[in-house]
């Protein structure tokens, strides 16, 4: 009962000196002692139990108690694996007696990063296609700097450790790696194992194509280019089926835009059953520019959208380029105008739309009907 209390009840203070009164100090309380108390437990209320347990720490050396603090090497706090822990070591800083811990990097992290990059990309070796979904500092970093094909990078906002910068730096050094700083929830919604340690990459799971390659490979073959060109096609079973369709159609190469789009994932590449080992995928920041540059090598396009003029009516002979627009917009505005036509599919049911996979197969052999004929 504090002093304060026993004025107000009308009780005068202990004014013995401290010297005389019956005190223990904190962190040596023994066993026995706590037996003697334990008496006393009901009218301390919660508090006897608060004093075992404060007792139980200072006994056993664990951390919380009052007892003898060890210095030297040891741990930045509780971590979820051993293996990760970072060790301290001591360090003087100049002007003082103190120690103080400074980090200092274990040289097994070194071999460790590799480690963890294979364990991430182990599942999807052993179906023949390589990962796309990467987590994890190390296994990010290390996929960097084997010159492995990063699609999209997200960070963590506002993180400003060393390993973080050092992999934005990386991706910076990439004009092919989009680089996206979220929230750390935004992060846990993407994440597949949980301990993304404030970094997930996207790779592809297939090398990239040039469009002047697919065009050399026209010129190869004899035959006049026939490209699809994909106007942010966001679902990767869509990407993968129009490659497969484009393979089937005898086209030279397919075209994705950087943006808002989807990559080459390994369910692009299960979708396609094989057909991107055979067909190109180029990917460009800008497909109306891409339409001109094409457009200069004598290609004209046909894009897909409602029109007057069926598809069936129209000439498709030639260098062509078929224009596939977005699952739920279409065709852009911009890319539209950049178009020679538009190529309509007759519709006779009581929806207004196609799946842009079946569009563009449908569209696709029309061209190859043509070509044929």
């Amino acid at each position: 009962m504090s002093e304060k209390f026993n004025n107000r009840a009308g009780k005068r203070p202990d004014k013995r000196p401290m010297e005389g009164r019956n005190l223990r100090p904190l962190g040596t309380i023994s066993r026995p002692e706590r037996n003697e108390d334990a008496a006393d437990v009901s009218a301390r209320g919660s508090r006897g139990e608060t004093g075992r347990r404060t007792a139980d720490r200072a006994e056993s050396g664990k951390q919380g108690g009052f007892g003898k603090q060890t210095t030297g090497q040891g741990y930045t706090g509780r971590t979820k694996s051993d293996e990760r822990r970072k060790v301290f070591g001591k360090s003087d800083r100049k002007g003082s007696e103190r120690k103080y811990a400074s980090y200092r990097l274990n040289p097994s992290r070194t071999s460790r990063a590799q480690d963890e990059y294979r364990e991430t990309v182990s599942e999807a070796e052993t179906e023949g296609i390589e990962s796309t979904h990467i987590e994890g500092r190390n296994a990010v970093l290390e996929a960097f700097r084997s010159g492995k094909t990063i699609e999209k990078l997200f960070v963590q906002d506002a993180c400003k450790d060393g390993p973080i910068q050092t992999i934005v730096r990386e991706a910076k050094k990439n004009p092919d790696t989009i680089l996206n700083f979220v929230s750390r929830e935004r992060l846990d919604e993407l994440s597949e194992t949980g301990h993304h340690q404030g970094v997930i990459a996207y790779a592809a799971a297939y090398a990239y194509s040039e469009v002047s390659d697919m065009l050399a490979k026209a010129k190869e073959k004899g035959e006049d280019p026939f490209l699809i060109l994909l106007d942010g096609i966001e679902d990767p079973h869509n990407l993968g089926a129009i490659i497969r369709t484009a393979n089937q159609a005898g086209a030279h190469g397919v075209i994705i835009t950087k943006h808002r789009a989807c990559g080459l994932t390994a369910t692009v590449a299960k979708s396609s059953a094989g057909a991107l080992n055979y067909t190109p995928v180029a990917r460009v920041t800008n497909l109306g520019q891409t339409i001109e540059e094409l457009k200069k090598e004598g290609l004209w396009f046909a894009c897909a959208d409602m029109g007057d003029t069926p598809v069936y009516k129209q000439n498709l002979k030639g260098p062509i380029g078929l224009v596939i627009g977005n699952e739920g917009d279409g065709v852009s505005r911009l890319v539209k105008e950049k178009c020679d036509l538009v190529a309509s599919i007759p519709m006779k049911g009581d929806i207004d739309s196609l799946n842009a996979s079946v569009a563009a197969g449908i569209l696709a052999f029309e061209i190859v009907r043509q070509r044929m004929g």
